[in-house]
């Protein structure tokens, strides 16, 4: 099948596609939603500017594109995550009362035909609606102002000393939950960007990374997402700042027009954000079908 862009792009409040997620407002077509049922046509092939390409040979997700419901006002796209017991989800772009109702009715069934373990609705919300919960989704662009070298303790991991180094390896450990164990057995493999890191007494106590650079959709190049993080015994030090203001002059320094964010509403990552004049392109919000 092919999206009919005439009933699509109405609902399409915030620019994010399932399986994708978010994308440049200039790069949302009805061909990126195409280009996901071309992929979940074959064995779990990745888009070539799929952001997820960086961290595996195979897509976990793709949309199930037989169970699709598209309609003038309203469209709802199901994927299917394989990852762990497995996830349905169903993406809800429409301006129906009961698109609600029938996306989680939908994901209920697709779970239990599917045996996937849970189910799940995403909805979006277009950045001028309210909310206090969620994903929101935020843009800086390059081009808009000048991001200058912050000055800090914070430079690229191979350019502090040994000693400095080894510790990033207690700093993964104690970060864990956010990615960063899995993101140093990246750097051991010598696999992923720079990665930027805040060093106090020493040792390694904050760090943003890999810093990668990829077209997107058009050929446009936009800077990958950051794992992001310091340690809890030093936030609120400005070491988060610093190492973000680091990663965007890395960026703009480098070449990228770009880079697209998902942070918690209201969570440290949101605040700072929202204090350093990011671009709110909306909300998405996912809930249990």
């Amino acid at each position: 099948m092919r999206f009919r862009w005439d009933w699509l792009r109405p609902v399409v409040t915030v620019p994010f596609v399932p399986t994708i997620g978010p994308v440049h407002p200039s790069v949302l077509t009805e061909d990126l939603f195409t280009d996901t049922l071309t992929a979940a046509s074959t064995d779990q092939w990745f888009l070539r500017y799929d952001k997820d390409i960086r961290w595996s040979e195979s897509k976990d997700e793709s949309v199930l594109a037989e169970d699709i419901v598209h309609r003038p006002h309203e469209t709802l796209i199901p994927s299917l995550s394989r990852r762990g017991s497995g996830t349905i989800k169903v993406h809800v772009y429409g301006m129906e009362a009961e698109s609600l109702l029938t996306a989680s009715e939908l994901a209920r069934k697709l779970s239990a035909v599917h045996g996937a373990a849970k189910a799940h609705v995403v909805r979006f919300l277009g950045p001028e609606v309210p909310t206090r919960q969620g994903t929101r989704i935020q843009l800086m662009d390059f081009k808009a102002a000048l991001c200058p070298a912050p000055v800090g303790p914070v430079r690229p991991f191979d350019e502090w000393p040994q000693g400095a180094r080894e510790s990033f390896a207690d700093f993964a450990r104690q970060m864990a939950p956010d990615g960063f164990a899995f993101l140093h057995d990246q750097m051991q493999a010598g696999q992923v960007g720079p990665v930027l890191t805040a060093v106090v007494a020493g040792k390694v106590v904050g760090a943003i990374g890999p810093m990668e650079i990829r077209p997107d959709a058009i050929g446009t190049s936009q800077l990958m997402p950051q794992y992001f993080g310091v340690l809890p015994k030093h936030r609120g030090s400005g070491l988060g700042r610093l190492l973000w203001r680091a990663a965007m002059h890395w960026g703009q320094t480098s070449g990228a027009a770009y880079q697209l964010l998902q942070t918690e509403v209201g969570g440290p990552s949101d605040r700072l954000c929202r204090s350093e004049g990011l671009a709110s392109l909306g909300f998405s919000y996912s809930q249990a079908a």
